[in-house]
């Protein structure tokens, strides 16, 4: 029998708190893509991370800029 994953775990590894979970990796989420307010913010990020090749794409109702590496 596996052990009881706890609120605190479970919040931690991005699983449902008021659901059973036994610990299970594959349901872990994965984080997702880096979203941005504003063009600006979106291209300082890049040049402090040295990405020179990039499209911006609008994301979230365009409302949020994202990074698209060109390749």
């Amino acid at each position: 029998m596996a052990k009881k994953v706890h609120t605190r775990a479970k919040k931690k590894l991005g699983l449902a708190t008021h659901k059973s979970y036994k610990l299970n990796r594959s349901k872990i989420k994965k984080p997702g893509p880096k979203t941005f307010p504003n063009e600006d913010s979106a291209n300082k990020y890049a040049s402090t991370k040295g990405i020179k090749n990039f499209d911006l794409k609008r994301v979230k109702k365009n409302k949020r800029f994202q990074i698209v590496e060109k390749t």
